[in-house]
């Protein structure tokens, strides 16, 4: 298998899930920036979404979207870091990655564009705060999303959450996400692609004041 990835972005979700079950792989680097792969190439012409991750397997197929890559590799040793497909404890955890991709992974995306007007960061950052509030309810009365085992939707929230630093997001007011970013980065600390590399792979832009947290959608 080969791993299209850029250090700090979501693929290191998937990286991590290679690396729990042990599974052989390639990473292949990409610059998202120049859309360019390690010998110059378009990434374009291997992936028209022009984005990380993908995945692609020994036979050649391709498969995009951090959610699915996550599930493809989590089967590859069923029950390990995802429940058996076709079960409830399954759905539960499917839920929760939908949940990770569209409501936190994407409700962090004003945040990365420099032109975003500061009245649009704030709510941005007052909306993941809900998100926030909902993901550490759980996470206060259990170790990980489903339960007492890690899962492949806890690399992601990990690495999502990780975003929150660089976004200058303060996590302090929920003390069960800080304990869990700590729980798992001391699980994951081996990973090549735990440290995000923002300068390589977006603009970050002008700082902005952090914003407090009242109530928004």
């Amino acid at each position: 298998m080969k791993l299209y990835y850029t250090p700090g972005a979501c693929s290191q979700a998937p990286h991590i899930a290679l690396q729990e079950l042990g599974l052989p792989f390639e990473a292949v680097k990409v610059d998202l920036m120049k859309h360019t792969l390690p010998d110059g190439s378009d990434f374009r012409a291997v992936n028209p979404k022009g984005y990380v991750p993908l995945l692609q397997l020994d036979d050649g197929t391709l498969i995009s979207e951090a959610s699915v890559i996550l599930q493809y590799i989590a089967d590859r040793k069923p029950g390990t870091i995802a429940p058996v497909f076709g079960t409830p404890e399954r759905w539960k955890l499917m839920e929760w990655l939908a949940f990770i991709s569209t409501e936190v992974h994407k409700g962090f995306s004003p945040l990365w564009n420099p032109q975003t007007p500061a009245d649009v960061r704030e709510r941005t950052v007052q909306a993941l705060g809900n998100r926030f509030t909902l993901i550490a309810g759980t996470l206060a009365r259990q170790p990980y999303l489903t339960g007492n085992d890690f899962s492949i939707a806890d690399a992601y929230l990990f690495v999502v959450l990780n975003w929150s630093g660089l976004h200058k997001v303060d996590l302090s007011p929920w003390p069960a996400l800080t304990a869990f970013q700590a729980r798992v980065a001391a699980r994951v600390r081996d990973c090549i692609m735990i440290r995000p590399q923002p300068a390589v792979w977006f603009e970050i832009g002008p700082t902005f004041p952090q914003a407090s947290f009242t109530n928004a959608t």
